[in-house]
């Protein structure tokens, strides 16, 4: 690995401040109060070059219980830890809840340092060697090497480097988000260089000049400075102790257990899923509703844990929980997390983020409990499956699924688009790059199928159903785009047929009744016998004694068929006889350029209760538009 992170865990005053300064000549407690008390309570930082030139951080993390907090915040991203025993004292409770926390965030790689081997003799040497190999049966450290070292005198240092050599030259390579993270645990100003922030970067990259959202109050600023080791840099990457200085981010706007991230990635949320294990240690069952005290990053919230899929928790077991928080948390999936419980204050629990912005779940909902479980298998078309199922017709976005699935950019493309050939999924929104699940869009195509058969049936006169109609009927999809790729797909499959600004169901034709024929026979003879100066169609519909809807729905089949013509309301008129007006007034403006109202009632020998709605017609067709008070064709015919 090219970037690793040392920490150092243990009970207080068991040496591990000591041993850092020993091995790198570096004083990690840099308080005035730590200075005083002679014990660690904020995070110290150091680094140490190897022998074979392999540059490594240290994060020294204090051991007093009332400082545990700051040692979880300090557990983020360490990828070796040394377990720091002294050899007077042996294990004590600091020391098993620090291999508690180990465990939970993932550790797995480390050695033992038994420490003041200068202030015992060898009897006690032996005790505290069997001590400490009874402690770490069934850990992370089983087998791992125990170096005996004195900082005082020097005994064993060389040892140590050597074997943390040896472990660092065969550590497997991280499992790295391309996300750019930092979980903040350092902020503080510097005279020339305003606000310095500091902390692990855990994933992605950050470069001098990039634009970086605080998250989650999302402040933006601009990387003015990157340093790794004390060491100005350009670029930073995962797994590397970093410092960077911002231009123009007030210190006071920025806290410990804030993230930095790249802008719109980072998604906030109140409430995840996760995979909870309840150590063994713990005194009794876990209740359903548990309050709790939430540690992701360097971050502490307050919240309650919410048990899924059962009433309480045994000592020992693992089930998948929800956290309901009272701030605003910024996961991904697969961030390990630790549990202390909220009074008295102990490390309880932890695990693995399996949904990081989720919504608030029903009890003992088995589709919920089983697509938690999919999570925990790895199985990438299951995780995407799962996130778009919760998401509905919204969908993710490729930015969000990246957040939500923790998959690599390369093959979670590679998976959506396998789930695309096959229309597991749909892709709503190529430009913004948003999915949503096939069976969404299935039952959504279902629905907009039995709005037009009840469309139909309600309306057996009218050629189809309006497509604005159609959408209002789903006011919760707000994409346009969505109805768009629905109708053409529905008409690929030969589903349904569009006509301009209708849609029918294949197949569909209007079918007159016997009666109905009737009423259209008449309707249409009136039309043709008036031609220019129909009756008002109110009045057809007294003269016939026609039912209203019947009437209705018969003269918008023959404004569909383009046998009737509408000009306002309620005044209609034959299309023949318009057609034959539109013919005589394009041949008297060709002639004379211009038509006034007064010589189109000549031309037509009709009075003005036609006149004018005759003569707006055909500017509402966009055949003649009006200038002044006289009319002219639109464009040259």
């Amino acid at each position: 690995m090219d970037n690793i992170i040392l920490g150092t865990a243990g009970h207080i005053d068991h040496g591990k401040t000591s041993l850092v300064k020993a091995l790198t000549g570096i004083e990690t407690d840099r308080l005035k109060e730590e200075k005083e008390r002679g014990i660690t309570i904020e995070l110290g930082f150091a680094s140490l070059d190897l022998p074979s030139g392999q540059h490594i951080g240290i994060v020294d993390m204090p051991g007093h219980e009332k400082f545990v907090k700051n040692m979880v915040a300090g557990s983020s991203g360490i990828d070796v830890v040394t377990m720091v025993i002294a050899a007077d004292e042996g294990v004590m409770p600091q020391t098993r809840e620090h291999m508690e926390i180990c465990n939970l965030m993932g550790i797995s790689h480390g050695m033992i340092a038994l420490t003041k081997t200068d202030l015992v003799d060898e009897d006690l040497l032996e005790l505290a060697l069997d001590d400490i190999n009874d402690f770490v049966q069934g850990t992370f450290l089983e087998d791992k090497p125990i170096i005996p070292v004195s900082s005082a005198t020097g005994q064993g240092l060389d040892e140590f480097t050597n074997t943390l050599e040896e472990i660092c030259a065969n550590l497997p390579e991280r499992k790295f988000s391309s996300i750019f993270r930092l979980p903040v645990d350092r902020v503080f100003s510097m005279k020339g260089f305003g606000t310095v922030i500091t902390g692990t970067l855990i994933s992605g990259q950050v470069n001098v000049g990039d634009d970086i959202v605080v998250y989650p109050k999302k402040i933006t600023s601009k990387v003015r400075g990157i340093q790794v080791h004390s060491s100005a840099v350009e670029k930073a990457g995962a797994g590397t102790r970093t410092a960077i200085n911002f231009q123009g981010l007030d210190k006071e706007s920025v806290f410990r257990g804030d993230v930095l991230s790249s802008p719109s990635t980072l998604i906030e949320s109140y409430m995840v899923d996760a995979e909870f294990n309840y150590i063994a240690s713990n005194a009794k069952p876990a209740k359903a509703r548990t309050r709790i005290r939430f540690h992701s990053g360097t971050s502490e919230i307050l919240g309650y844990m919410v048990l899924l899929d059962r009433e309480e928790l045994l000592p020992g077991d693992s089930a998948p929980v929800q956290f309901r928080l009272e701030s605003p948390v910024c996961c991904i999936k697969d961030d390990r997390y630790v549990i202390r419980s909220y009074s008295p204050v102990k490390t309880i629990g932890g695990g693995t983020i399996l949904n990081p912005a989720s919504q608030k779940h029903k009890l003992h909902d088995q589709a919920v409990v089983q697509g938690l479980n999919d999570l925990m298998t790895g199985d990438n078309e299951k995780t995407i499956s799962f996130f778009l199922s919760l998401q509905g017709y919204t969908g993710l976005s490729l930015t969000a699924l990246r957040v939500m699935t923790n998959i690599a950019d390369k093959k979670l493309m590679a998976t959506l688009q396998k789930m695309l050939a096959r229309q597991e999924i749909i892709q709503t929104d190529k430009d913004k790059q948003i999915y949503v699940h096939g069976k969404v869009f299935d039952g959504f195509r279902e629905k907009a199928l039995e709005k037009l058969a009840a469309y139909h049936g309600a309306n057996p006169l009218k050629e189809g159903m309006p497509s604005q109609e159609l959408k209002s009927k789903f006011q919760y999809v707000e994409d346009a785009r969505f109805f768009n790729i629905l109708f053409n797909r529905l008409e690929k499959e030969k589903a349904i047929v569009q006509d301009k600004s209708l849609i029918k169901l294949a197949g569909f034709e209007v079918a007159l009744q016997v009666d109905q024929h009737e009423v259209k026979e008449k309707i249409m003879a009136i039309y043709k016998s008036n031609g220019l100066t129909p009756p008002f169609f109110r009045t057809i519909c007294q003269d016939l004694d026609l039912d209203q809807k019947t009437a209705k729905d018969v003269l918008q089949m023959l404004i569909d068929e383009k046998a009737v013509v509408k000009t306002k309301d309620d005044l209609f008129f034959d299309a023949g006889s318009i057609a034959g007006l539109e013919t005589r007034l394009i041949e008297f403006l060709k002639s004379n350029e211009k038509i006034t109202t007064p010589e189109f009632k000549d031309m037509t020998g009709i009075s003005r209760k036609f006149v004018i709605p005759l003569i707006e017609y055909f500017d509402s067709i966009h055949l003649t538009i009006r200038v002044g008070d006289h009319r002219q064709l639109r464009k040259k015919l």
